[in-house]
């Protein structure tokens, strides 16, 4: 039998604590089984198409493989399907939407690391882009710590004042205004460069997560102490490569961090930025969390 579970089922499951739990131990484990695959292409008109497998980790009997298509015009702009598997005998255990697990585990392993990473004094958080990304790390950072004020910026400015948050015009109002900065855009130019931030201040990017698109300048990613999920990974596809950065530029990554290996904070005379591209067993940690909470349709899919 095989469970479906939609956007609202998934919204329903998640528990934050549990899932950060889980990211954690797996950035901290580092990668399980055979390198992961990532597979891009463009397709005819304004799509892509990825393919993330498999997603494994230590301890937990299962496995992913995410079939996704982005549409930025589109409304979700990422539509496919995380298909959940046994690790014993391959059944189908369950089909996750793609786009609801993708925007919690992003979120959620966004906000472990902007948490570990800024100054444990930073209290004011920024968002440039509010939509489901920014809405999925925000859940994630108020469940680690506290902030006095959440300021905000989008093309659509009511879509920031739902996050909730104070709207400010700009990125660079962002920046002013805040101690750690988010950012979860679709661009492909730079919004931020360094003369845009101040030493001590840390700054996430989402956004750099396929090749073309960046947020941050070279001059900033330089400048700053550079941490990424995967070294290869963001030559490849993410910040490092777009901005034509050789590995040299990054400190390290998440699972150093974590393991002790590089200190958390960066020093005071620096930035700090933090830009993922996404692994794919974070999939596994998002889905399995979900599916061991239950709910959704059950279906035969062999009958």
């Amino acid at each position: 039998m095989t469970l479906l579970l939609g956007r609202r089922d998934i919204a329903a499951a998640v528990d934050v604590g549990a899932a950060l739990d889980l990211l954690a131990a797996g950035f901290r484990a580092g990668a399980a089984g055979p390198p992961p695959l990532r597979i891009r292409t463009d397709l005819p008109g304004p799509g892509t198409a990825t393919c993330l497998m498999p997603g494994l980790l230590p301890d937990v009997p299962a496995y992913t493989v995410k079939v996704n298509a982005k549409f930025p015009a589109a409304s979700p702009a990422l539509r496919g399907v995380v298909c959940l598997h046994s690790l014993a005998d391959g059944e189908l255990l369950a089909l996750l939407d793609s786009a609801s697990v993708t925007a919690w585990r992003t979120g959620l392993a966004a906000a472990l690391a902007t948490h570990t990473l800024a100054p444990p004094e930073a209290t004011t958080l920024g968002f440039v882009g509010a939509g489901a990304q920014a809405a999925t790390t925000l859940a994630g950072l108020r469940h680690l710590r506290p902030w006095t004020r959440i300021v905000a910026t989008d093309l659509d400015p009511a879509r920031a004042a739902a996050l909730p948050a104070e709207v400010l015009p700009s990125a660079t109002a962002v920046t002013t205004a805040a101690d750690v900065v988010v950012l979860a855009t679709w661009s492909r130019a730079p919004l931020l460069g360094l003369a845009d931030v101040r030493p001590g201040q840390h700054l996430t990017s989402l956004g750099a997560d396929e090749p073309g698109k960046r947020e941050l300048a070279a001059d900033l990613l330089a400048a700053s102490r550079l941490v990424v999920d995967d070294v290869d990974l963001a030559l490849t596809g993410g910040a490092l490569g777009s901005a034509g950065l050789t590995a040299d530029a990054s400190a390290g990554t998440l699972g150093d961090v974590l393991r002790g290996d590089l200190p958390a904070v960066a020093p005071a005379d620096a930035p700090s930025v933090y830009s993922p591209v996404g692994l794919p067993w974070q999939d596994l940690a998002l889905s399995w969390s979900v599916y061991r909470q239950g709910g959704g349709t059950t279906v035969d899919l062999l009958s």
